[in-house]
């Protein structure tokens, strides 16, 4: 309100929680009572994970998968059939890297992001008849957030120690706006990261024997660091 021509009538925030399910028609009513219409949803909730599948609780990988996959296209049921009645919209999920490749300590995490790459990609292909729909996948690399700080441990009881320094991580404005660029683009995926990651992704996409000899020697380091608590 104090850097912009906005009122208060042209904001609206409610509290929502993903893993209840049950009050997501609930809050996309009253989204549509206030304002009329529905036409961007931004998919940006989640929780990230740092543990060995070995030693982790398999309850941690259904929390994963009921917040970050669940949650998010029960959210995004509600506020299509509103987008599939005015013909028009954009869905815009935030998904990951790990969306498209595979990384330790983070096998639930990237199993979740996985699954929302396989839903919307196919969701997209059933809304041909909805020209004006957009189904938008926005894959960040490393960003500046608090993200490390809640992340799933072995178990859903323990918090991370040490979450590290995120100094070279890319800056969160940055991410935005090139989310931001994406979304009015109407650009199907869009793979936002700084380099040696970026590279990575590609390297993933065009030379998977490589990528998985690049990844076991960068994971044996990443996982040598994680049990010395670095």
């Amino acid at each position: 309100l104090e850097i912009s021509n906005l009122s208060d009538k042209d904001i609206l925030v409610l509290r929502l929680d993903l893993t209840d399910r049950s009050s997501h028609e609930a809050a996309t009513n009253s989204v549509l009572k206030h304002f009329g219409k529905i036409d961007v949803l931004v998919n940006n909730g989640g929780r990230s994970q740092r543990s060995l599948f070995v030693d982790t609780n398999l309850d941690v990988y259904s929390a994963i998968m009921d917040l970050n996959y669940l949650g998010t296209i029960s959210l995004t049921k509600h506020v299509l059939n509103h987008m599939i009645q005015r013909k028009k919209g954009k869905i815009v999920t935030v998904s990951s890297v790990m969306g498209i490749m595979g990384a330790p300590l983070a096998s639930g995490y990237c199993a979740s992001k996985h699954a929302l790459q396989g839903f919307f990609n196919s969701l997209r292909t059933e809304l041909t008849d909805y020209p004006e729909i957009s189904i938008i996948n926005i894959c960040p690399g490393p960003v500046q957030s608090k993200i490390i700080q809640n992340v799933f441990t072995e178990n859903l009881a323990k918090s991370i120690e040490n979450s590290g320094d995120q100094s070279h991580k890319m800056p969160t404005d940055r991410c935005v706006r090139l989310t931001l660029v994406s979304t009015a683009n109407d650009l199907k995926e869009a793979w936002i990261s700084d380099h040696p990651y970026l590279a990575v992704c590609y390297l993933w996409q065009y030379a998977p024997t490589w990528a998985w000899w690049l990844m076991n020697r960068m994971g044996k380091r990443r996982i040598q660091n994680f049990k010395s608590g670095v």
